[in-house]
């Protein structure tokens, strides 16, 4: 909004006229708008963070505390919840501020966290307000995940001509094409798992929201070389210039996810729920399928596949031991593998400082690719 007012229409309409016009010339350039809607994101989080907090306690939402974890976390009984809807307002309201609101992705980018957070707000408002633990069930979670999904594949290919094109990474000349089918397929996995991984990951105090934050901060370097012509040249990436504008977005979302860490960080005062955890997750899968970088989301979100597989051994494991002995046995003492850690001993705390080191290191990895093709 800012970019058309300032630049659209008084510098590029006037300046000749007024030279005091020149300094506004900076709203044109994506990287100062980038640096600005992170810090807006910031803001507006510590600003409305503790408003959020007093509703929601006002209003009597608070977290529900499996008994069977860790003992220590029944003592965060009563939580506020839903705080992610503090990240969807900073993250909208700063793109729309700074973005370029003539670009279709931002919008669409914009879009894909609303809808994810209406899902993941109906299952939490479900849980908590009308006090049935189970939530949304599973079945209907996933029927709203994918069609919401499917309803973005489809406009990507077909109003924004996205090529169905995969980038392998560390392959520099391999790029498979899918058929639409297989494409939209491809993406239901990306999108709806990764929404489901962070929501898996979102178990203790500042674990979520802060690889959140390393994964938003790696894909917003990963967008900007995208954007860039001379840059993807260089790194011979494949270059959509459409896509620069979702750099803004991105430094929105990272700024988002640092300030609520703020409230997260233990011990936590609000804590997202499925409404901040969905919308998360599906907004960086939808970002990594927008830059063509869907297969080196795993190595992004490192963190996010660690716990999800957790799961999906821990039951596998479960149900094949049940079959062959007639009693089902565990790999992990608890599943999601974070709470695994907690019953081995470690502090809260500990699990979440190490789990936010390996974050950083798949991050890093991940933008090592860069160069290595």
């Amino acid at each position: 909004m800012l970019r058309y007012l300032l630049y659209d229409l008084l510098y590029v309409r006037y300046h000749e006229l007024h030279p005091w016009l020149d300094p506004l010339n900076v709203f044109r350039y994506v990287t100062f708008r980038t640096g600005m809607a992170s810090i807006t994101a910031v803001l507006l989080s510590l600003i409305f963070g503790y408003r959020l907090i007093e509703a929601l306690k006002r209003f009597q939402i608070g977290q529900h505390i499996r008994e069977e974890g860790p003992v220590s976390h029944q003592a965060k009984r009563g939580t506020p919840t839903m705080g992610g809807l503090l990240i969807i307002l900073a993250v909208i309201v700063s793109s729309l501020v700074w973005g370029d609101l003539t670009n279709a992705e931002v919008w669409l980018a914009m879009l894909v966290m609303v809808f994810f957070g209406a899902v993941g707000f109906w299952d939490d408002y479900i849980k908590v307000v009308k006090k049935r633990s189970l939530g949304l069930t599973g079945r209907a979670k996933m029927a709203a995940l994918t069609a919401i999904t499917l309803g973005v594949g489809l406009m990507l290919i077909y109003q924004l001509d996205y090529p169905t094109v995969l980038s392998v990474p560390f392959f520099k000349n391999f790029r498979p094409e899918l058929p639409v089918a297989g494409y939209l397929v491809f993406m239901l996995l990306v999108m709806v798992g990764s929404s489901n991984a962070v929501n898996l990951t979102d178990g203790l105090d500042g674990l979520a929201i802060g690889t959140s934050f390393i994964a938003a901060s790696a894909l917003t370097a990963f967008t900007y070389v995208t954007g860039d012509k001379r840059w993807a040249t260089y790194l011979n990436i494949e270059h959509l210039s459409q896509v620069g504008e979702l750099t803004v977005f991105c430094a929105a979302l990272a700024g988002a996810c640092l300030g609520f860490l703020w409230f997260n960080a233990p011990p936590a005062e609000v804590f997202m729920g499925d409404v901040g955890s969905l919308a998360l997750g599906g907004v960086i899968g939808t970002l990594a399928v927008m830059i063509k970088q869907e297969l080196l989301l795993m190595m992004i979100g490192g963190v996010f596949v660690l716990e999800a597989v957790s799961v999906m051994l821990q039951v596998g494991a479960f149900q094949a031991t049940r079959r062959l002995t007639g009693r089902g046995y565990r790999l992990f003492k608890m599943a999601p593998v974070h709470h695994h850690f907690e019953l081995m001993g470690w502090k809260e705390s500990k699990v979440v400082f190490r789990f936010l080191i390996l974050g950083i290191l798949f991050a890093l990895l991940s933008l090592s690719t860069l160069k290595l093709r």
